[in-house]
């Protein structure tokens, strides 16, 4: 079992399994909303303790199509979370329970800050990975 709550404990959730992959945008939308570093996650196995509630959904505005969720009390960054896709990616941030998932890709690495090193082997793309 994976523990995930927001900062004043307003949120909480479990995972039932671990995350299927982990990987980093530097996209500036991304960086700007706390949600850079993301794990992929199944609907399924999903379990929500208490604080749906007080999940809030930002709305993207055209080019971007992905919402955001965060805690409405204390704005903690929650991903995707309340997806109805089979598989949504949260952000790592939000879970207290230690992963043996790692990252593996790295994306819109072109808009990545000057003071930020990539320190790992995970792959880059400019954009979003192509398929495999």
């Amino acid at each position: 079992m994976i523990n995930g709550s927001c900062c004043c404990g307003a949120v909480k959730f479990e995972l039932l399994n671990q995350p299927s992959m982990m990987g980093t945008c530097h996209c500036s939308r991304c960086r700007k909303v706390g949600a850079s570093t993301i794990v992929f996650v199944r609907k399924d196995d999903l379990k929500w303790i208490e604080g749906r509630e007080h999940v809030q959904l930002f709305e993207p505005v055209s080019p971007y199509i992905y919402g955001r969720c965060f805690c409405r009390i204390c704005g903690t960054s929650l991903g995707e979370i309340l997806s109805d896709a089979d598989s949504f990616p949260i952000a790592a941030n939000a879970l207290d329970t230690e992963l043996t998932v790692r990252n593996s890709l790295h994306e819109f690495v072109d808009e990545k800050p000057s003071w930020h090193e990539i320190c790992d082997e995970a792959k880059q793309s400019v954009g979003h990975p192509a398929p495999s």
